[in-house]
């Protein structure tokens, strides 16, 4: 993690690279909070709430590798403050609340599977949408509780189950094996119930199938992709990334080349700068947000995730991958991340159950591991992709049907290619061409 006091100072980069070789320290990172609490009643026996606190989080343990060369996980956890999730029951309720560092809340302190089918325009589709489809999450290692944790949070929110004895939930390890699994690791588990939770929370009808990898290097993490696919999965999220390297075109095609298969990948969490595999052509690559309710007649309103120049969503200009067919933007020759994005921000977070490694109880997260999920399964409300399709290029087919973030930036890039790091109406790195409004921008 990372410590600033004010959204403009510089923070130390605590996300590690493929090409790393020696960790960083890390610290709390304290984010500005974004509005005020309401007044309660105005009666003198009734004091205001107290003023929202500044949110603090931290990376999730996955963000630092194990070995030279592995992927990171693209996870934020909320440790104090108040999000903005609570800080919209404050004002409904005139009772302020606050995350308590370090400890799991007895109740979500994030937004929940209504927030964000509400957001995005889903809530009819979630509903009835999804059915028979088979989104896989792929991570690196074991999270043994990870079914028990799922069932905790789609229990709570009154979301239909899904469990092993069921056939909606199955969990296996790169090769297939529901019995030998990869070692556990509380924080690649963090990371999983991040992702099975926003799966869940966007298609409640969908089946999961999380596929571990034996570890975070891109040949296993790679391979468990191959796995999602053998095994019948038509959306795969994957919610990982590092530095882009010579060798990133024949993972290309080791990895991500699956026609009718709907790939979203994490653009990561450093700012701007472009990192594998979300800079692969094959894949639809998924930017962050800020995410907010508003006055507007959508209700919601969502600016480009930036806390510093070294902290918000990823987007770029990749120094290897060809640029698709159906990209047509002319400042970068070659692939540009990001294609659509979804909620991001630790400070406008979302709701996770967690136990692993952890205090057994409710979380807030961010980061564009929250992102990339949330992407696939709105795929997976639209439908099955056509078998020959790449779907990473449905949006560029139907622009007009996602909401256009046009405010925000996440660091600096040439003045001659701005929209690298800058929101603009239309296509921009951060954010895409937009966020879910619905799903028709995710149908072929």
């Amino acid at each position: 993690m990372r410590t600033t006091t004010s959204p403009s100072t510089p923070a130390i980069s605590g996300r590690w690279r493929r090409t790393a070789a020696s960790a960083l320290g890390t610290a709390a990172l304290v984010l500005a909070g974004l509005g005020t609490a309401a007044h309660a009643s105005a009666a003198p026996a009734t004091p205001a709430p107290a003023a929202p606190a500044k949110v603090i989080w931290t990376a999730t343990p996955c963000a630092t590798p194990k070995h030279q060369g592995d992927l990171v996980c693209h996870s934020f956890r909320v440790t104090g403050g108040s999000t903005a999730f609570q800080k919209e029951r404050a004002a409904e309720t005139g009772k302020a609340a606050r995350v308590t560092p370090k400890a799991a809340a007895a109740s979500p302190t994030g937004y929940g599977p209504s927030d964000l089918q509400d957001a995005y325009g889903l809530t009819d589709a979630a509903a009835a949408g999804g059915s028979g489809e088979t989104l896989a999450i792929v991570d690196a290692y074991d999270d043994p509780n990870a079914a028990a944790d799922l069932a905790k949070y789609r229990s709570y929110y009154g979301l239909p189950a899904c469990t092993v004895a069921g056939g909606c939930f199955k969990k296996v390890s790169q090769s297939g094996s529901t019995t030998s699994l990869p070692t556990a690791d509380s924080g690649w588990a963090e990371e999983e119930s991040l992702d099975l939770d926003m799966a869940s929370a966007v298609c409640p009808l969908c089946k999961i199938l999380l596929v571990e990898a034996t570890s975070s290097s891109m040949a296993n993490l790679g391979k468990a992709v191959n796995e999602a696919v053998a095994l019948g999965a038509k959306f795969v999220s994957n919610s990982y990334g590092g530095s882009e390297s010579a060798s990133d075109t024949s993972y290309d095609t080791s990895y991500f080349k699956h026609p009718g298969v709907a790939i979203t990948v994490s653009a990561g969490d450093e700012g701007y700068g472009a990192e594998y595999p979300a800079a692969s052509k094959y894949v639809t690559s998924v930017g962050g947000t800020a995410l907010s309710t508003s006055s507007t007649t959508r209700g919601w309103t969502e600016k480009v995730w930036n806390t510093s120049s070294t902290e918000g969503t990823g987007s770029g200009c990749s120094a290897y991958d060809t640029k698709p067919t159906w990209q047509t933007d002319t400042g970068c020759a070659k692939r540009t991340v990001s294609d659509v994005s979804a909620v991001a921000d630790p400070a406008t977070g979302v709701s996770v159950y967690d136990s692993y490694g952890v205090t057994a109880g409710w979380y807030t997260f961010g980061g564009t591991s929250a992102s990339s999920p949330i992407i696939a399964a709105v795929y997976a409300l639209a439908g099955t992709p056509g078998s020959s399709d790449y779907p990473a290029s449905y949006p560029y087919a139907d622009p007009s049907a996602l909401n256009d973030v046009t405010t925000g930036s996440n660091g600096t890039c040439s003045s001659t290619a701005a929209y690298l790091c800058t929101a603009r109406s239309g296509y921009d790195g951060p954010t895409g061409l937009g966020t879910p409004q619905g799903t028709d921008a995710f149908t072929g």
